[in-house]
């Protein structure tokens, strides 16, 4: 077993004792990154997924390649709907279980993502998350419903982002300690003085050595963690 798997005695006390977790969205809490599963669906996948790669390893500004990526297919709102309609959100084993278990335990869950609302909302609903615990990017269109962007407000259309959102859930609800799970180099910036307490890095859809050296927890199947819980 790799050892990164074996959490030390603190690891396990921050994540026992946390008043609230942080979800990332694609390649954790879902199977897929939504914006390349999107831009497949739209004619685009490749060149999509290229880039999807070089934002995750942290290679390039986040806001850079979220531009890149869009403009390379610019979704409508009806390419967006129709998608939606029938590429469902494909969960990751175990993560209702660990919502579930963490909601059971009075742990408040987020989600906080570089990936769009649009495509979030309905992965919240399936998990009973509210809406409002959603922290992501948000995509534009214009009358017609042809793209025009997306909200470059929202603190996690850029680099840095994440760190920005979840030092905002803390402060706004006053939590004493959270936790931030997630697969990317993104998800590791919340870990940080304000932000999340604890970084867990989970391995079970794509492991990324880079993010995994720096986690304090790397974990390749979400029962562990709800053991974990016990």
């Amino acid at each position: 077993m790799d050892d990164r798997c074996i959490p030390y005695a603190g690891v396990l006390d921050v994540w026992r004792n946390a008043d609230a977790v942080c979800f990332d969205v694609d390649s954790t809490v879902c199977l897929d990154e939504g914006i390349d599963e999107l831009a497949e669906f739209c004619g685009a996948g490749e060149a999509v997924a290229e880039w999807t790669a070089r934002a995750m390893s942290g290679s390039v500004p986040f806001e850079q390649a979220l531009a890149a990526r869009l403009s390379l297919f610019n979704p409508s709102l009806s390419q967006v709907q129709e998608f939606l309609e029938k590429r469902p959100p494909r969960l990751s084993p175990g993560i209702d279980a660990l919502v579930n278990k963490l909601k059971e335990k009075n742990k408040i869950v987020y989600l906080v993502s570089g990936g769009f609302r649009q495509m979030i909302n309905p992965v919240a609903s399936i998990l009973g998350i509210p809406l409002e615990n959603i922290y992501a990017n948000q995509l534009l269109f214009g009358s017609s419903g042809e793209f025009s962007g997306f909200d470059t407000n929202e603190p996690t259309s850029r680099s840095g982002g994440k760190a920005i959102a979840v030092q905002q859930i803390r402060k706004a609800r006053g939590y004493k300690s959270l936790v931030m799970i997630g697969d990317g180099a993104t998800d590791l910036e919340a870990r940080q003085p304000g932000g999340a307490d604890l970084f867990v890095c989970y391995g079970g859809v794509q492991l990324r050595e880079a993010v995994a050296a720096k986690a304090d927890w790397l974990v390749y199947n979400f029962k562990d963690l709800i053991n974990s819980l016990d």
